[in-house]
């Protein structure tokens, strides 16, 4: 009978990373053989026994009784967690592991990008070219940037965590001089934070919100909240149809805080000019019929806010070491507190 501790990865780590728990004497690592989504079936049955599990955020990482008793520690090479149940985990006192921080420039990076494809109308003029007719005012979108005849910009953030902050950086050089946001309602507000907040980022306005205010008065709105039922379709028809003409919605979060229905909706009727979306609710079975991805100066992309190579390999190295630290009883890089 072999003392090696099992472990269960859902997904090639690659090359770079997964030597960390290969070349680990003391591990016996079972590791999904295809690259793909991880097969339901054949976690479970692999699960039997494990002492940590490596999942995805694609995954359900709800293994306690096919594992066992012998489950330590369950890690997730991704930021979210809605995919776990961390009641469950602090009551069979399993550590969890994920991987938050890594990727907040890369998605604040994209978030940029997306508001510029989508406020350029990038879907359309792509799928056109060649067979076009030029003509001076085709295709004519929202510029990002301020200019001499328009030298306001308001940006709005759902969620004003750490990539949000991220993305208000990236603005200021395009001349966003005012913030507004919105924050979970049961956290108070802190003006003398954001006051800080302003200063650190060389804008003039920075305060928080409702939601009314913040559709009604933003240039471009960035949605980066968290999952899960308070934030459930927190972008629904009133929101969108509160929101300017010429404005840009932007989600790099969740697709289930955005109504993908009355958005598709707002785009048809033109009540902002366009969208750029990374997530939508349903991902990854989301097909050429589906809503956003008919609509008009409507930019789909398929969750790639992580996907640059550095970012990755972060979140991979991150996951493995979590995983590592909860089997051998260390400290784990990054380890939520799931009795919260």
């Amino acid at each position: 009978m072999s003392n090696k501790l099992k472990v269960v990865v859902s997904r090639d780590l690659g090359p770079d990373v997964m030597p960390l728990l290969l070349d680990n004497k003391e591990l016996d690592v079972v590791v999904w053989p295809h690259n793909s989504v991880c097969d339901r079936k054949w976690l479970l049955e692999n699960a039997a026994g494990a002492s940590g599990i490596l999942v995805m955020l694609s995954e359900k990482a709800k293994l306690f009784d096919a594992a066992g008793p012998s489950l330590r520690v369950v890690s997730t090479m991704s930021v979210g967690y809605e995919h776990a149940d961390l009641k469950e985990l602090a009551k069979r006192n399993i550590r969890f592991g994920y991987t938050p921080d890594v990727l907040t420039d890369a998605v604040a990076d994209l978030s940029i990008m997306l508001a510029l494809m989508a406020g350029r109308n990038t879907k359309e003029t792509t799928e056109i070219w060649p067979n076009f007719v030029w003509s001076p005012f085709a295709f004519c979108g929202p510029q990002l940037s301020t200019t001499s005849t328009s030298p306001k910009r308001t940006a709005g953030f759902i969620g004003f965590g750490r990539i949000a902050q991220a993305t208000l950086a990236r603005l200021v050089p395009f001349g966003f001089q005012h913030c507004l946001y919105a924050a979970n309602p049961s956290t108070p507000a802190d003006p003398a934070a954001d006051a800080a907040l302003a200063a650190k980022y060389g804008v003039r306005e920075l305060r928080r919100v409702l939601l009314a205010e913040l559709a009604s008065e933003s240039d471009v709105v960035f949605v980066l909240a968290p999952g899960g039922p308070a934030t459930y379709h927190i972008v629904d028809e009133k929101f969108l149809r509160a929101m300017k003409r010429s404005a840009v919605l932007v989600n790099t979060a969740r697709g289930t805080l955005v109504d993908s229905d009355a958005l598709a909706k707002a785009l048809h009727e033109g009540w902002l000019y366009g969208a750029g979306i990374d997530v939508v609710e349903g991902e990854p079975k989301i097909g050429a019929d589906h809503p956003l991805v008919k609509a008009p100066r409507c930019v789909v992309l398929p969750h790639i806010g992580s996907a640059t190579t550095d970012t990755r390999i972060g979140m991979a190295t991150l996951a493995a070491n979590n995983l590592l630290g909860g089997l051998f009883g260390k400290d784990m890089p990054a380890e939520l507190n799931t009795s919260r």
